[in-house]
């Protein structure tokens, strides 16, 4: 089945289409009704009427975009007509809610005229907090933008002008940098003259292209005064009219530092860029065919030929996602009155400077390369980057603030914090940790410093505050490792072959002489990394560490528990994962530890888990899960957990709800626990699952996380007495810095409990 039958086939799939209407409240019962609708309505109603702004509060307005189109531009279709343009206006759709969390109603408009759809989008002003303005033919684009951000007090963008502008404006910053070229003095040369080609001309100029250093040419050739005389160009054409006796494209092209095109396939051959100035970049943006074939271009001759195009099998695609998302996001956010220049500079900045950043794994793994790293093959960031909604958002808010073009102001951090929620729950209780992390952090050392993993998470760590890592491994490869990974920082590095070994060694001997380790085995193990750190964390000279990147987790954690062991107060250790699902968070133990544990391994791993939770400012509800409610069931097996509920409930240290022995369902559903249960302890459903044995933790996480849509935090140690973690062997960037992050507040929270003793 080729693409064409793909995609009807998709598109075609019950429910047709690809968008749907979704409730935002609750709709189950009578009294949910008569709020949704009457007689409840008219609270918000009269309260609007009252104050005319309450309609950001008291409906979807502020959230909400219009994507409207008259079908006579759409793609590389043309003129198809508002019924065919409804697909692509549903796409639109898609990439709003999918990328930047923004609903849209779509809307294919009969209309011919410009002062028809002018009329028409005037009159829904109040229905939508922006409009996107979408596949609508040059020149009457313009006017037709133009009119709408003069006449209307809400956001009005046409993606198809501004969107390539921004974006080919972003790459065309980076790729001067690595160029070592001025952008004042560079000459630029466009290939086509509609609609996204005057307005990235334009927008070059704003970030700083000399004006008189810009050639445009349409199908006729470089557009000239002498032209203009003779020719009924457009007032937009007109804008760019050279001086001189004109040309064609390959004349334009001698000599020039920018090519940009946006007209037609393979109009552009290997000798034209061969003409082109020194270290020449080429944004050859047609499709689906570019004006010259990626490679074509890059293989033209020797020296740096930096290339994009609008294709994604290409390196450098410029593609609009990047950009109306998070733009209308940070629009919408401070109730902006218009997208204006300072906005979408800041935009095409924000993105420029992402691109600079290291590449998170998963962005890499998505499209199947082996690195993303700034340069001539990376200048613009991916569309599937969560990071460019953080990004670009904020810095489209703060212009808009900034330029006096909002209803409101927002606090920039709490700001970004609430769009990291948007894309998740685990971010959003991760950046609980990572603010607690910032505001003291620790000295942690990463046992396996020469992964490329390990280095990159020690440049993040650095870069946000979090902690300050320590790499151990060899000096050498670890410094030619960052240099490699394009990365520039100078994280502390210890080699564990040849730094106080001889102490280290001795303090290892001690903790181990009278369990089976004579003094040569300590010299030899301590040489171990894993061993090494252990030691140094044990020794008071780093707070926490993090191992089992390259191990498997069982010979990883032996030297923890061998070095460090568990606290005072504990006897086992436990492995807890925090799953975080849309609205809400569970934390499951034990899922990499205790193979079979009784109920006093059960009772103080609750305890550990539910400490645990109050550091991600979680009140924890605890449930000792089994197959049997209550004693439905009666064997050992389920015993064990109602005994160690029991225990639990009868420890005056305990000071949060808990009860078992429960099925998982009746711990989470609320209808089940609070209905045939309302004799059990929790009022609430459960956010501390603690699950009967290994085999049942493990597998349970795992498919709550593949099949269940949970996200996944861990596995974080607890019970030990140092702060220390075990990673699993796959884990990604993300997930070194948030076990380094939950390390540091742990070991905040014990030298707080220390200094209180002392005191």
């Amino acid at each position: 089945m080729g693409l064409d039958e793909d995609a009807l086939s998709y598109h075609e799939a019950e429910p047709p289409g690809k968008i749907e209407i979704a409730t935002t409240k609750p709709t189950s019962t009578q009294r949910d009704l008569s709020l949704a609708y009457s007689p409840g309505v008219a609270a918000p109603c009269l309260a609007i009427e009252a104050e005319p702004e309450d309609v950001y509060r008291y409906t979807a307005k502020g959230n909400l975009v219009g994507v409207i189109s008259d079908g006579s531009a759409v793609l590389g279709l043309g003129d198809i007509g508002p019924e065919a343009s409804k697909p692509v206006m549903e796409g639109k759709g898609v990439l709003f809610k999918r990328f930047a969390d923004i609903d849209v109603f779509d809307i294919e408009l009969d209309v011919s005229e410009a002062e028809e759809l002018i009329s028409v989008v005037r009159a829904m002003e109040p229905t939508f907090g922006g409009i996107n303005l979408e596949d609508i033919a040059a020149p009457k684009c313009f006017t037709i933008e133009e009119t709408l951000r003069r006449e209307l007090d809400i956001p009005v963008f046409h993606d198809d002008q501004h969107g390539t502008a921004i974006i080919s404006g972003a790459a065309l910053l980076n790729a001067l940098d690595l160029c070592d070229k001025a952008i004042e003095d560079i000459d630029v040369v466009f290939s086509g003259a509609g609609a996204s080609a005057i307005a990235s001309a334009r927008f070059y100029q704003e970030l700083g292209v000399n004006p008189e250093r810009i050639t445009m040419c349409d199908s006729k050739g470089i557009i000239t005064s002498t032209r203009a005389e003779t020719e009924d160009l457009n007032p937009y054409k007109g804008q760019f009219e050279s001086e001189g006796p004109g040309g064609d494209l390959a004349e334009a092209m001698a000599d020039a530092d920018v090519f940009v095109g946006l007209s037609v396939g393979g109009i552009v051959d290997g000798d034209m860029i061969r003409s082109m100035a020194s270290d020449p970049i080429v944004f050859a943006m047609a499709n689906p065919e570019p004006e010259i074939d990626y490679y074509e271009a890059k293989d033209a001759r020797d020296d740096t030929v930096i290339v994009a195009t609008g294709r994604s099998d290409f390196p450098n695609q410029v593609n609009n996602v990047l950009g109306f998302p998070f733009i209308f996001r940070g629009a919408l956010d401070v109730r902006a009155t218009e997208i204006n220049e300072e906005m979408k500079v800041a935009a095409a900045k924000a993105l420029a400077s992402l691109a600079r950043q290291d590449v998170p794994d998963a962005v890499v793994s998505a499209y199947g390369t082996e690195a993303l790293q700034f340069g001539p093959d990376y200048i613009i960031p991916k569309p599937l980057d969560p990071r460019v909604l953080f990004e670009v958002a904020p810095a489209v808010a703060s212009a808009a603030i900034e330029s006096g073009a909002t209803r409101r102001t927002l606090d920039m951090d709490r700001y970004v914090e609430r769009l990291e929620a948007r894309l998740g729950k685990s971010r959003e209780m991760m950046r609980v940790i990572y603010n607690k992390a910032k505001s003291d952090p620790k000295r942690v050392v990463l046992a396996h410093g020469e992964n490329g993993r390990t280095i990159r998470a020690a440049y993040q760590l650095i870069e946000q505050g979090i902690a300050d890592p320590v790499l151990l491994g060899d000096p050498s490869f670890i410094t030619n490792r960052i240099d490699d990974l394009g990365l520039s920082f100078e994280p502390e590095i210890i080699d564990p072959q040849n730094r106080r070994v001889e102490q280290y060694a001795q303090h290892l001997y001690e903790r181990r002489k009278r369990k089976g380790v004579t003094e040569r085995e300590a010299h030899d193990l301590v040489r171990d990394p894993n061993y090494y750190a252990a030691v140094m964390v044990d020794a008071g000279e780093a707070d926490a560490m993090l191992t089992g990147l390259t191990h498997h987790y069982p010979s990883a954690l032996r030297p923890l528990l061998q070095v460090i062991g568990t606290a005072e107060d504990a006897e086992y250790a436990a492995g807890v994962y925090l799953l975080t699902f849309r609205n809400k968070v569970v934390f499951c133990a034990d899922a990499t530890v205790n193979q079979n544990p009784d109920e006093q391994v059960l009772a103080e791993v609750t305890k550990h888990t539910a400490e645990l939770a109050r550091r991600f400012n979680v009140e924890p509800r605890a449930a000792l899960l089994s197959y049997s409610n209550f004693g439905s069931v009666r064997n050992e097996g389920t015993a064990k957990p109602a005994r160690a509920a029991s225990m639990l409930r009868n420890d005056p240290e305990v000071d949060f709800p808990v009860d078992g022995e429960m099925q998982a369902d009746t711990a989470v559903v609320e209808d089940i626990l609070t209905g045939t249960y309302s004799f059990s302890e929790l009022e609430r459903p459960a956010n501390v699952l603690i699950f009967p044995n290994l085999e049942a933790g493990n597998i349970s996480y795992k498919l709550l996380q593949r099949l269940g849509g949970a996200e996944a935090i861990g596995p974080m140690l607890v019970g030990m007495d140092k702060p220390v973690h075990v990673l699993q062997r796959d884990d990604e960037v993300k997930d070194i810095v948030n076990l380094t992050a939950v390390a540091v507040v742990d070991a905040q929270r014990r030298q707080a409990s220390s200094l209180d003793e002392y005191l």
